[in-house]
């Protein structure tokens, strides 16, 4: 019995005709081949997520499960703001400050900006078979690309250029909160790695622009003259 190919599924089909943008004589074949790589790339980005759902993990289901929790509306990175800006000093206050700033930034450029055009659907975690000791609620929001993960990285990268020595664990925590998201099966691969480009480019932009503006005195980068 023959089988019809399967479906790209509609926002796929929906950042294809983006991509295929220009007149309509060239459209077509943009489209086309805008269709196929977003095929290969959602069949690879499916396989993976099945993969870790698959994959028994019990040690890891409810420490995951409970970080993922405490990221909800960026409360893992405001604890960990206020741990800075009460034991580091003022460059602990300083680096606080922006990245908390940063995370705000990111967030409206996520939810506002990307969500809104993509408009993925969320995983199917019964059909994929994700262990529910791993569930969280799944969120309203479209799956792409993965806010935790952005503000993760976002926070990190923006705080690093406060305090250097703070960018390593920084981001191991968003790698770790971003792979958490995989985990309880709320969002695909490709939204987390998306994502954490997406936060880290937004958190160097604001880090950057703090600095440029004199926000963040320069002093906090460099050492001061005796």
């Amino acid at each position: 019995m023959d089988t019809a190919p399967p479906r790209t599924p509609p926002s796929e089909e929906r950042l294809a005709e983006r991509l295929a943008a220009g007149p309509p004589a060239a459209r077509a074949p943009r489209r086309a081949t805008a269709v196929r790589l977003l095929r290969d790339l959602g069949r690879i980005d499916r396989a993976v997520y099945r993969a870790v759902a698959g994959t028994p993990a019990p040690v890891l289901d409810r420490p995951v499960r409970r970080l993922s929790r405490f990221a909800d509306r960026s409360r893992l990175w405001m604890a960990v703001a206020g741990v800075m800006a009460a034991t580091g000093g003022r460059a602990g206050r300083r680096a606080a400050g922006v990245g908390l700033a940063a995370v705000a930034v990111d967030s409206a450029v996520v939810n506002i900006g990307f969500k809104v055009a993509a408009r993925r659907r969320r995983p199917d975690r019964d059909l994929a078979g994700v262990p529910e000791v791993r569930w969280v609620p799944m969120p309203h929001s479209a799956s792409f690309p993965s806010g935790h993960t952005a503000s993760g990285f976002a926070f990190a990268a923006a705080v690093a250029r406060v305090l250097p020595v703070a960018a390593a664990p920084l981001r191991t925590l968003a790698a770790v909160v971003g792979y958490s998201r995989i985990h309880t099966g709320v969002h695909y691969p490709g939204d987390v790695v998306i994502g954490a480009m997406i936060g880290a480019a937004v958190g160097e932009a604001v880090g950057w622009g703090l600095w440029r503006a004199d926000v963040v005195p320069r002093f906090s980068w460099q050492r001061s003259a005796p």
